[in-house]
């Protein structure tokens, strides 16, 4: 997951290496690249992520990486996007998903940052921890 291409990893990409027909997403898709062993990641537990997000045209517009460390967060408390919210939710520690995220479930009609406006996002996430029930 360090490059723009990390993005990517679907079965089913183009060129750009972004899943077929993300760019007219407008359900939430998650594709299991690698199922993980350990504990389910369940509404209400803290979990741990490294993550590279991308545009449908492959710009990669964040990475955990970027920020020195891992991601943790409350999963299902809203306090990232709802498509991570709902997209993460089963997920297993050691999985990694793709997450392809209508702007509905993004950050809609709002440009943030470098992402523009009603724009679908891709996710490559990589589940690191899952402390149950929200426990530190």
């Amino acid at each position: 997951m360090t490059d723009q291409s990390a993005a990517a990893g679907a079965a089913d990409t183009g060129t750009t290496g972004i899943p077929a027909g993300a760019a007219n997403a407008t359900t939430l898709q998650v594709n299991d690249l690698k199922v993980g062993t350990g504990a389910t990641a369940e509404a209400g537990d803290t979990i741990t992520v490294d993550y590279v997000g991308a545009l449908t045209d492959g710009t990669v517009f964040d990475a955990s990486q970027n920020h020195g460390q891992s991601f943790t967060f409350t999963l299902g408390a809203g306090q990232v996007i709802a498509g991570w919210d709902q997209g993460l939710v089963g997920m297993k520690e050691g999985g990694q998903r793709i997450l392809v995220i209508p702007a509905s479930l993004g950050y809609g009609a709002q440009a943030v940052g470098s992402i523009p406006a009603n724009s679908t996002l891709i996710f490559q996430v990589q589940l690191d921890k899952v402390q149950k029930g929200g426990a530190q």
